[in-house]
């Protein structure tokens, strides 16, 4: 836990951690501690500011909500902005406003997570136990509640959610900004706000709604979770951090144009890596026990394209499957198993491989086709490319062919541009 400061210096004003290593040249050498930096700076006097309302307020949430914030996590919404920023011309006059969005970047991030770890009922995020579990560990006399209502521990974490997005927003409201930059950046901010909660809606829309049968539902189903996975990753994940760090440095439109539409196909690949690692992936890698998307119902672009691959093959055995693993908190590793079976033989792993190799593909030509900044532009290439790169623990796929009209479906719901 975080211990505050004595200072009740606005933070808009201060210096020291705010700085974050101190030049350009130092970030560029570590931009996840110099966001951390100015994070654990901001976050201080802000806990400071909750033990004056009170002790057990900032010890339960304010503190929860920093240490979440602070440990775990990539800082990879943080970097693109960083390496966006750089690319773009950006330097010492741009540091200290480009690190303070990518602090609140973290905390609507932290937001996201907690509230998202809710909704599905997951107990662990990032290797250990999430927000709501832990503070349903701290009050176990709490853990009852009246038929139909919201366990304590549930309630507790929204209110921490709550308050991680009071604090990013805090924070967009109180930098100063180079001149014209600020009307960009709170723009591309309340975009990103609404596109996560949009995004977020959809995916809890769409648990439990992929029994659908037939070739046409088939496209339907695989185009709302394309639909869903560009507003809940692609672009909140990938294209408004680019953006943001394009405002920053002051971009023209057309420079920003071919920034976005590289992040809007790194941000669709990299959920479609999600979604292969939520099934197949090494729970000691990805931080989260593996089927947890099958157990909350959520009809990933992976599930949807097997689903629709195996009914337009009047496949009844692979749908029953599928069927029968969907929503079911009560799925075991041999279900799992199963469902991984039906995954591969129906040709949708190698399907969203291929698709996600396309997508990358697509970006980098997006990226070259902007006018930016050597080697910033190579950091930033890099980072795009390894967001969606397998990560160690998830097995490597040996899935055959793509089977005839699966790539098609996984261009349902993407804009042509994007193809």
């Amino acid at each position: 836990m975080m211990h505050p400061s004595s200072s009740t210096e606005p933070d808009s004003t201060r210096r020291g951690p705010d700085t974050g290593h101190g030049s350009c040249a130092g970030t560029d050498r570590d931009v996840p501690a110099a966001v951390g930096e100015v994070l654990e700076g901001l976050l201080r006097e802000r806990i400071a500011r909750a033990r004056t309302l009170d002790e057990t307020f900032a010890r339960d949430i304010a503190e929860r909500v920093a240490d979440f914030t602070l440990h775990g996590g990539g800082r990879t919404r943080s970097q693109f902005l960083w390496w966006s920023m750089r690319a773009c011309g950006g330097a010492e006059r741009e540091r200290p406003a480009a690190l303070r969005v990518a602090a609140a970047l973290e905390l609507i991030q932290t937001c996201a997570l907690v509230l998202d770890d809710v909704m599905d009922g997951s107990s662990r995020r990032r290797g250990r136990s999430a927000f709501h579990t832990r503070l349903e560990a701290q009050y176990p006399t709490s853990r009852a509640a009246p038929p139909g209502a919201v366990s304590f521990g549930a309630s507790a974490a929204v209110l921490g959610g709550d308050l991680a997005l009071v604090w990013a927003d805090d924070i967009i409201a109180d930098t100063a900004y180079g001149h014209g930059v600020r009307p960009r950046v709170l723009s591309l901010w309340r975009a990103l706000r609404m596109e996560m909660v949009a995004g977020q809606y959809l995916d809890l829309r769409g648990q439990g709604q992929g029994q659908e049968q037939g070739q046409e539902a088939g496209f339907r189903s695989v185009a709302r979770a394309m639909r869903t996975a560009c507003l809940k990753s692609a672009l909140y994940s990938v294209e408004r951090p680019l953006a943001l760090g394009a405002a920053l440095a002051g971009a023209d439109d057309r420079t920003t144009r071919a920034l976005c539409s590289a992040g809007r196909n790194a941000g669709i690949a990299f959920q479609l890596r999600d979604d292969i690692e939520g099934v197949f992936g090494d729970p000691r890698t990805t931080g989260k026990p593996s089927g947890d998307d099958m157990k909350a119902g959520r009809l990933t672009c992976l599930a949807a394209v097997a689903r629709a691959t195996a009914a337009s093959r009047g496949d009844t055995d692979s749908l029953a499957v599928l069927d029968n693993a969907l929503g079911n908190p009560a799925l075991t590793r041999a279900g799992l198993e199963e469902v991984r079976q039906v995954l591969v033989a129906t040709g949708a792993r190698s399907a969203v491989e291929t698709r996600i190799e396309r997508l990358l593909a697509v970006g980098s030509r997006r990226l070259a086709a902007a006018a930016l900044s050597s080697p910033a532009s190579a950091r930033l290439a890099r980072l795009l490319n390894a967001v969606a790169a397998p990560r160690t623990g998830v097995p490597p796929a040996h899935t055959g062919p793509v089977q005839d009209g699966i790539p098609a479906l996984l261009t349902a719901g993407v804009a042509e541009g994007d193809r």
